[in-house]
């Protein structure tokens, strides 16, 4: 019988936005990437938008999409962010599931996921259905097909999940094994306890549902999935083929199918290069004709489901206790903090569903008045999310109004269905997953109850917040500075809420660094420039302006007036308060200017008391990448201080630090700091400069020898990176310009000398692009190949790939057959 093969890849990551900017602020865990999106889709989602098949001798002799070729689904949360900070990346996966449509029969290789990770089996109908049909939604903008299959956070799953799927047109989803109960031959037939892992994983089935409705289910190879995340199953390729293919069984007589599903993520970041072992795989049983690869729609158009299948109620894939993991101190955790337990998880869930149920009966009673249906305004409520212009919001708002809103009306409406937005938000299942109540996770889903508490009390549902705490406070957090969840709240979520007038003292505060237009985004808001002027005296600034502000999310505005002296240094008052009209406003402006004039510094502050009382600012309520920017700005001339001083003591002290050590003496630490310190420096200049010069680079090197001391790898591997892939660029974009192409040689060759490993991945996907763009100039007897010119360019090129560990002579002269 016939063997089909498919890979399923769950690639997501919780949301870490922050609520009130609808943006991921840095995050120094991520050095040297600004957030843990960013690194992951460097080490993951993007190099498996390009995975390499080697030759024997490992050398690269192709590149293709392993998503084109397995299974897969993005959290739309995370498709979002990719769409807007790794577009290249979001739109190779786009493509990718075009080619799987062309190659799997019409069947796509994409699968939706319930929107933004909750456990489906905890949330109530209505949340169920606004889950998946949100994920429905996003897919089809982002894909432009419907989605045959949808993926269930966590795989939890109960009957009423899937009636909701079902209900929706989705034809299928996966499961694991121990969610399987019971199995039959069809209608009719008897049923058997397959309980305990026992299901044959080979073949579809029928999930027959109480509303008349069906959903078919695959329920994945458990043990091979497992050797995938946690056995190493993919240092090796071959190896990796070879377990897959144990799978199909020699006594089965139907068309078997060997599928395993594992977090995207197993291919490239937590396994590193894990991309390459899957594309190797896949290459494997591909070409040797091992199984026929496929994916989960094709292979049910080939092979509908000939056997029925009733679920284990309230199970998913990653607790063996059913659900507990999200309600309970189960037992289960991520391990390696003994002695620690969750028993917080209880009272937080506890909590949640408390609020929740209350920002229900608000959304509800308050939209009465508006919408013709709160419900199904907020099943709708995606158009908005996806598209927030002016335009889109207005049809939206016309359509779902029970009569023509004012200003004041729509903000009201917006701002109930943000509410709601965050109030499913706050259920993402990753706050319960971990280990401790304090963790960034956790955080996460509490400032999104934060965010919905301050949507619901603007609108008049006073209280909520306080009865919140006093239930949160029930959670004890493993770690005694922490506190309890009320603790931890007023620590990690008090302190960023954000309301206009903070955004106001934001934009205040960095004038006097920045050059703001007429019209300025920060983050969700916009910012409009009324009137503002700037007095300077020394190093000393006087900024004060008007300013109109107005979020892009509920379109809630306000007009502030702000003043900022700017002493010098990192020392900064601000006062910032809505506008009290424009002649209380002239007022301030001008005795603050003729107070400065007269270099009375105390009058102004004095005057900033009267004028703002306590809304006073400083650079600590920057928002945090701005903030991050401009005290790189106050610091750069000291740090170049302290770059020189420890490269002139390096330079003087080297000639006796080499005498030390052939006098044997030890030479002393603080000399080898400074060593240290002096020769990362110069690295970094030398790779920061118009060119490398090689011979001083070979010095450094060598010095970094004779010293024994270590290369900042994170910081240089991110320049030399950054610096490769930018000349690369530039050759792309001329690629007849051999200036260009002999100054990356040199780069390259310089790269190699180095001490550290440099991740070429997208200077080899230039390389790739390069080689087709310019594959007619390979043809041997044309005119161009026959040239001396580009006989040496040809040369150069051919060099050029070899120090990308390309088998470039075998690929140009296979495309010169072309």
């Amino acid at each position: 019988m016939e063997r089909f093969l498919c890979i399923h890849g769950h690639f997501y990551q919780p949301p870490r936005e922050n609520p009130w900017l609808e943006s991921i602020e840095i995050q120094d865990s991520a050095y040297p990437y600004h957030d843990w999106n960013e690194r992951i889709t460097a080490e993951c989602y993007a190099p498996n938008t390009a995975s390499r098949n080697l030759d024997g001798d490992g050398r690269i002799m192709g590149i293709i999409s392993n998503y084109a070729r397995i299974s897969f689904n993005f959290g739309p949360t995370l498709l979002s962010w990719m769409e807007k900070f790794s577009p290249e990346t979001y739109r190779a996966i786009l493509a990718a599931d075009r080619q799987s449509l062309a190659w799997r029969s019409g069947h796509g290789a994409a699968l939706a996921q319930v929107y933004n990770h909750i456990i489906m089996p905890l949330a109530s109908l209505r949340d169920k259905r606004t889950q998946v049909l949100w994920g429905i939604r996003d897919f089809e903008q982002r894909f432009l097909r419907f989605p045959e299959g949808m993926w269930l956070a966590e795989t939890a799953v109960d009957t009423e999940t899937l009636e909701v799927l079902a209900e929706a047109g989705i034809r299928f989803t996966i499961l694991a094994p121990h969610q399987a109960g019971k199995v039959r031959g069809g209608a009719g037939g008897r049923w058997k306890d397959v309980s305990g892992s026992r299901i044959d994983p080979s073949k579809a089935y029928l999930c027959r549902l109480p509303s008349g409705r069906s959903i078919t289910l695959f329920f994945y190879d458990g043990p091979i999935s497992q050797a995938v995340a946690f056995e190493k199953l993919l240092s090796n390729g071959e190896q990796f083929a070879t377990r897959l293919v144990s799978g199909f069984a020699n006594h089965r007589r139907h068309p078997q199918l060997v599928h395993i599903a594992t977090d995207g993520e197993t291919y490239g970041h937590h396994h590193h290069f894990g991309e390459m072992a899957l594309g190797n795989a896949l290459d494997h049983i591909e070409g040797n004709g091992l199984a026929r690869l496929t994916n989960y729609g094709e292979f049910l158009e080939l092979n509908p489901a000939t056997h029925e299948v009733q679920i284990i109620e309230n199970s998913s894939w990653s607790c063996m206790h059913g659900i507990e993991r999200w309600r309970s101190d189960c037992g289960c955790n991520s391990g390696g903090n003994s002695g620690w337990n969750q028993q917080w998880r209880k009272p937080l869930r506890e909590a949640l569903d408390w609020l929740s149920g209350h920002l229900t009966k608000c959304y509800a009673e308050t939209m009465t008045g508006y919408l013709k249906d709160p419900w199904t305004a907020r099943d709708d409520y995606i158009e908005v999310v996806l598209d927030r212009s002016v335009e889109n919001v207005a049809d939206f708002l016309h359509r779902h109004s029970l009569r023509p809103l004012d200003e004041d009306a729509s903000i009201a409406v917006l701002s109930q269905l943000e509410m709601q937005r965050h109030a499913m938000l706050m259920f993402t299942s990753c706050g319960w997953f971990f280990d401790e109540l304090s963790g960034l996770e956790t955080v996460q889903i509490l400032q999104y109850a934060g965010r919905a508490i301050q949507l619901a009390e603007r609108n008049g549902t006073q209280g909520i917040e306080g009865f919140f705490l006093e239930q949160l406070a029930l959670s004890g957090s493993n770690l005694p500075e922490k506190g309890n969840g009320a603790e931890i709240y007023a620590k990690f979520v008090k302190p960023v809420m954000i309301d206009l007038i903070k955004v106001g003292a934001h934009y205040a505060v960095s004038s006097v660094f920045e050059e703001y237009g007429e019209e300025t985004g920060i983050f969700s808001y916009r910012v409009y420039r009324e009137d503002f002027v700037v007095f300077h005296s020394g190093q000393m600034k006087l900024a004060i302006g008007r300013v109109f502000v107005r979020s892009a999310i509920t379109r809630k505005a306000d007009r502030i007036s702000f003043c900022t002296l700017y002493f010098g240094g990192h020392a900064l008052n601000c006062g910032v308060r809505s506008f009290l009209g424009e002649e209380a406003y002239r007022t301030m402006k001008q005795e603050v200017a003729d107070a400065f004039n007269a270099s009375d510094l105390a009058a102004i502050i004095r005057l900033l008391d009267t004028h703002f009382g306590m809304h006073n600012y400083s650079l600590r309520n920057l928002f945090r990448d701005e903030q991050r920017h401009i005290l790189q700005l106050i610091i750069a001339g000291t740090l170049q201080e302290f770059e020189d001083k420890f490269t002139h003591l390096y330079e003087n002290n080297r000639g006796l630090m080499g005498f030390l050590r052939e006098t044997g003496m030890p030479v002393p630490h603080r000399f080898i700091t400074t060593a240290e310190t002096a020769l990362n420096l110069r690295l970094k200049k030398m790779f920061t400069s118009d060119t490398v010069d090689m011979d001083s680079l070979r010095e450094v090197v060598s010095e970094f020898n004779d010293w024994d001391v270590p290369v900042d790898t994170v910081a240089l591997e991110f320049i030399i990176r950054h610096r490769l892939e930018e000349v690369m660029s530039s050759l792309l974009a001329d690629p007849e310009n051999t200036r260009i192409l002999n100054d990356l040689l040199v780069l390259v060759e310089a790269v190699t000398s180095l001490p550290l490993a440099i991740n070429l991945w997208q200077i080899q996907n230039m390389y790739w692009d390069l080689l087709h763009l310019r594959a007619a100039g390979f043809r041997p007897g044309t005119e161009r190949a026959d040239s001396h010119g580009t006989a040496a360019w040809n040369e150069s090129i051919r060099k050029l790939g070899e120090l990308l560990y390309f088998n470039a002579g075998a690929l140009m002269a296979a495309m010169g057959d072309i």
